[in-house]
């Protein structure tokens, strides 16, 4: 597998500095150009690919599928096609949009995160296409591009939308980053609070609640709750609470009666989406029982994903793992404090890794470059994974 991933090396780096090349900036950019560039080297390689769109008609993500001679589970290699915005132009080495090479570094916006996994999927996809006699099942591309927006919805029609397949076995995500394997991660519960409070001029003779006083009071008890243990063995990360926004007020003269509260708590197994539900009630009963003057809170959820752990003897984790071994990486299986799309597709009862990719530097940040060295190992790991997994 090394060898042919260091005969497509070129290859893969040209692909990869033609997709840099196309700004496809999450919620600002046309997708519509780098869909067409991906496609169109499919198309040139044999491979058919399809356009996920919306009901509107808009692009969400494209999709590309090597069916093995033989039946077998669907296994899907994802990554994103859109990217952070830029930031200040002028504090990058070199435009985001270069694809400037040099010192061994490929520079651009999306070339860590994920343009190079893109590029090495479809070069895997196209080896696994000129041995399709000897898979038994299907591999998938799929590359949203509705991800940086938050919205994740290529991933979301693809996998639970009308036309979901019933067969996916297991999704390997294409994050940077040798040093691991994320094999599970801790689930995220997010919710709005509105605090209400009762409008009046702030320079009257007689005061009333302020939305925003209430909300204070609301935001120090949730700061100071107790949150249940939530970590074990298997499952090492605890749960955790964090107030990310608070908005309410406008001007001087009014005193507020509306202040939203933005709450991010992460979720473990022991410490799971009913205990954070129940946990959010009792503080903010709590706290309305302290201002009987104001109307109650309203909680309004707007994520749940769970928490997951893929078992030891997941097949897909050991695919991976394996397959690095025999290069000589020794590639560590981690549970990851942030929540990713896995977290999504384990509501829906599908597996999930993330990362191992490319060595990288300055992820969402300026100057993001990937060292292109480290696409050959990648492209190897990955291309046995799915050999292996495919294997009649």
């Amino acid at each position: 597998m090394l060898s042919a991933a260091n005969e497509d090396h070129d290859s893969v780096v040209e692909l990869v500095r033609g997709l840099v090349a196309i700004p496809s900036r999450g919620g600002i950019d046309s997708y519509e150009p780098i869909l067409a560039h991906v496609a169109g080297w499919l198309a040139g390689h044999g491979l058919a690919a399809a356009t996920v769109r919306d009901h509107a008609g808009a692009a969400l993500a494209l999709a590309c599928e090597v069916a093995g001679a033989r039946p077998g589970p669907r296994w899907v290699l994802d990554a994103c096609l859109d990217t952070a915005p830029f930031g200040d132009l002028d504090a990058w080495s070199h435009p985001p949009t270069s694809a400037h090479l040099a010192d061994g570094w490929l520079w651009g916006r999306g070339s860590a995160d994920s343009k190079a996994a893109v590029a090495i999927f479809c070069h895997i996809a196209a080896r696994l296409a000129a041995a399709r006699d000897r898979l038994a099942g299907r591999l998938v591309l799929l590359f949203d591009v509705d991800e940086h927006t938050g919205g994740f919805g290529g991933a979301k029609t693809y996998f639970a939308g009308a036309d979901a397949p019933g067969d996916v076995a297991g999704v390997m995500i294409g994050y940077p980053g040798m040093d691991k394997l994320v094999v599970g991660g801790r689930g995220v519960h997010r919710a709005q609070l509105h605090v209400h409070g009762v409008a009046s001029h702030s320079g009257g003779s007689t005061a009333t609640p302020s939305a925003i006083e209430k909300a204070a009071h609301l935001v120090r008890a949730l700061s100071s709750a107790q949150l249940p243990a939530g970590d074990s063995p298997d499952f090492p990360l605890p749960g955790k609470l964090t107030v990310t926004a608070v908005h309410g007020g406008q001007g001087y003269s009014v005193t507020p009666d509306l202040c939203t509260v933005n709450v991010d708590i992460r979720i473990t197994p022991k410490f799971d989406d009913a205990a954070a539900t129940q946990l959010v009630q009792e503080v903010v009963a709590e706290v309305d029982q302290a201002w009987p003057g104001t109307r109650p809170t309203d909680i309004q959820v707007d994520t749940r994903w769970p928490a997951y752990a893929l078992a030891e003897d997941s097949s897909m984790r050991a695919a991976l793992i394996d397959a690095a071994a025999s290069l000589g990486i020794a590639v560590k299986a981690r549970i990851a404090g942030p929540s990713n799309i896995g977290n999504y597709l384990a509501g829906l009862g599908i597996p999930a890794t993330a990362g191992f990719g490319v060595t990288y530097i300055g992820l969402h940040g300026t100057d993001e470059r990937i060292r292109i060295d480290s696409i050959p190992i990648v492209q190897a790991v990955y291309h046995a994974a799915v050999s292996t997994l495919l294997q009649p």
